[in-house]
C-alpha cells in the first residue's frame, strides 16, 4: 500500500508544507484508495474527486507562492453526512433529504476548511443517525473494513470504516450515547467526544435544539491520536450559531504531567458482560498506566448501572417528542425499519409530564453523583463496548442497544472521552479502551490516549 495512506494528517501535512509531496498525489492517491475499497464498504456516499483535485491543485499553487491557509494545508479529509456541507448532498440518511444541497457548512466543517483541509467526500450514517449500525434506504449499509460480515457500528460507522481502510486520515464524526466512539472501538481507529459545549453543533442534523443538544458532541475520528490532537483547537470555539458553544480555552496535552494522574478503571458496568479480549484489554492498559507511574485503582463510579435505564428514558422522552415532531415536518413516511421499530417501541412507552420531570431530575441527580466522583480521578479507563464488532445480523436484535452502555454514561454527562485501539481478538478483529477525563480536560485524556497508543502493536 502506498506508504501515504499510512500517514497521520500531522505527517501529510509537514510533507505538504515542506514540498516533499504534492497535495494532489496526496488526494489523488485517497480517491484511488477510497475507489478501490469503497464497492465492498460502501463508506463514503457521496465522493467528490474532481472538486478536492481541483482545490489540491489549487492548495500546491499556494504552496509555490510559500503562503499556507493553516496547518491542514492540502491534507484530505472527509465528512460524516449528518454534518452539513455546503454545495454537497447531506441527507443524514433520510429520503427526505435525498437530494438536498445545504447553502453553509457546519461550523465545525467550515473550520476545518479554513484551515486548509480538503474533502473527500460524505460518509455513511443510520437514517437521522438514530442507530447504532450504519444502514439507510438512501445508501443502503456499511461494512466493517476487518470483516465485511461484520457491523462498523453507528452512527459514524461510515466515517469510522473509510478511515480504518486507510481511504482518509481524517475526518468528523456526532457523538451523543456513543455514536463516534463504538465505530473507532470497531473499526480499530481513535475518536475524540468533546465535553458538552467545546465545538459547535451547528449544522447538524437532526438539529441541536431541546433534548438532543444537551447529549450531542462533535468530533475528530483518525487512525492516530496527534490527529486529534492538532484538530481540536481548529473546530473548538464560539461561532454565534450554537447558543451551547462556550470560549473556553484549548489545553495542551504535552502539559498534561502523566505521573501525577490519578485514574480509576473498570471493566464491568453490571449491564452489559464485556468479553475476555475487552476485558484483556482495559486491565492491559490499566497495567501499561500504573508503570507509567500513574496513581490506578479499581473503582466503577457511583450510579453506574442506572445510566443505562436512565438514557433509554432519555431516548424515550426525544422519540416521543423532538424526533416526533421530525419525522412529521419533514413528512417522512418511508423510514428505515429498524427505526421505525425502535420508534414504536420508544412510542409504547410515552412518557407523561410526570416522566419527564423525573427523568430531568434524575439526570442531574446522576451528573452530580458523577461530578462527585472525579473529585477523587483525573480519568476514568474502561470499555468503549461490551464486544468486538458484532455481525450485521446481530443488530436486529432488541438487545442491541445495549452495545453502547459503556458509552451513554458520558454522554449524559456530557464529558471528553477518547477511544484509542487496546488489543486484538484471536480474529484479528480490533479492540479499543475508553479514556473519560473531567470537564473541559480534553487534554488529560489525550494525553493518557497517547501514552497507551504508543504502547500497542497491533
Amino acid at each position: 500500500m502506498n506508504q501515504l495512506l499510512r500517514s497521520s494528517a500531522c505527517v501529510l501535512a509537514e510533507a505538504i508544507r515542506t514540498g516533499e509531496v504534492s497535495s494532489e498525489e496526496v488526494v489523488g492517491a485517497h480517491i484511488k484508495r477510497i475507489e478501490e475499497v469503497n464497492p465492498r464498504l460502501n463508506a463514503v456516499v457521496q465522493l467528490t474527486a474532481e472538486s478536492a483535485l481541483a482545490r489540491a491543485r489549487e492548495a500546491d499553487r499556494t504552496s509555490v507562492r510559500g503562503e499556507s491557509k493553516g496547518p491542514l494545508h492540502g491534507v484530505p479529509i472527509t465528512i460524516k453526512d449528518s454534518l452539513e456541507t455546503r454545495g454537497v448532498i447531506s441527507t443524514s440518511g433520510s429520503k427526505a433529504r435525498a437530494c438536498y444541497r445545504p447553502d453553509v457548512s457546519a461550523t465545525a466543517v467550515e473550520r476545518l476548511f479554513e484551515a486548509g483541509a480538503i474533502l473527500l467526500g460524505k460518509t455513511n450514517v443510520p437514517e437521522l443517525t438514530f442507530y447504532a449500525h450504519t444502514d439507510n434506504l438512501v445508501y443502503g449499509r456499511t461494512n466493517n473494513p476487518y470483516d465485511l460480515s461484520r457491523t462498523p457500528g453507528g452512527s459514524s460507522g461510515g466515517e469510522a470504516a473509510i478511515i480504518a481502510a486507510c481511504g482518509s486520515p481524517l475526518g468528523l464524526g456526532s457523538d451523543a450515547g456513543g455514536s463516534q466512539r463504538a465505530p473507532a472501538h470497531f473499526c480499530g481507529i481513535a475518536t475524540l467526544r468533546p465535553t458538552n459545549g467545546r465545538v459547535s453543533r451547528a449544522g447538524h442534523f437532526p438539529p441541536i435544539e431541546g433534548l438532543f443538544g444537551e447529549v450531542l458532541a462533535v468530533g475528530p475520528m483518525a487512525r492516530y491520536v496527534e490527529d486529534l490532537v492538532l484538530t481540536l483547537p481548529l473546530i473548538a470555539g464560539a461561532d454565534w450559531r450554537d447558543p451551547w458553544t462556550v470560549p473556553t480555552p484549548v489545553a495542551d496535552p504535552r502539559a498534561v504531567e502523566l505521573q501525577k494522574l490519578r485514574v480509576a478503571f473498570y471493566a464491568d458496568n453490571d449491564v452489559s458482560a464485556c468479553t475476555p479480549e475487552v476485558i484483556a484489554a482495559v486491565k492491559a492498559s490499566a497495567s501499561v498506566l500504573s508503570d507509567s507511574g500513574m496513581m490506578v485503582e479499581e473503582r466503577v463510579p457511583d450510579g453506574l448501572p442506572h445510566s443505562f435505564e436512565l438514557y433509554l428514558s432519555f431516548m424515550t422522552a426525544y422519540a416521543n417528542t423532538e424526533m416526533e415532531i421530525l419525522l412529521q415536518s419533514t413528512s417522512m413516511d418511508d423510514v428505515y425499519p429498524a427505526l421505525r421499530r425502535a420508534l414504536e417501541t420508544l412510542r409504547g412507552a410515552k412518557p407523561s409530564v410526570n416522566d419527564f420531570a423525573n427523568m430531568m431530575t434524575n439526570w442531574r441527580r446522576f451528573q452530580s453523583r458523577m461530578l462527585s466522583f472525579m473529585r477523587d480521578y483525573d480519568v476514568i479507563l474502561c470499555p468503549a463496548a461490551p464486544c468486538p464488532a458484532p455481525p450485521h445480523e446481530a443488530t436486529e436484535d432488541d438487545q442491541y442497544i445495549a452495545v453502547l452502555s459503556h458509552a451513554m454514561p458520558y454522554g449524559l454527562t456530557g464529558w471528553p472521552a477518547v477511544v484509542t485501539r487496546a488489543g486484538s481478538t484471536p480474529e484479528g478483529l480490533p479492540v479499543g479502551v475508553q479514556i473519560v477525563a473531567r470537564p473541559w480536560r480534553e487534554d488529560v485524556a489525550l494525553a493518557v490516549a497517547q501514552r497507551l497508543e504508543s504502547a500497542g502493536d497491533f
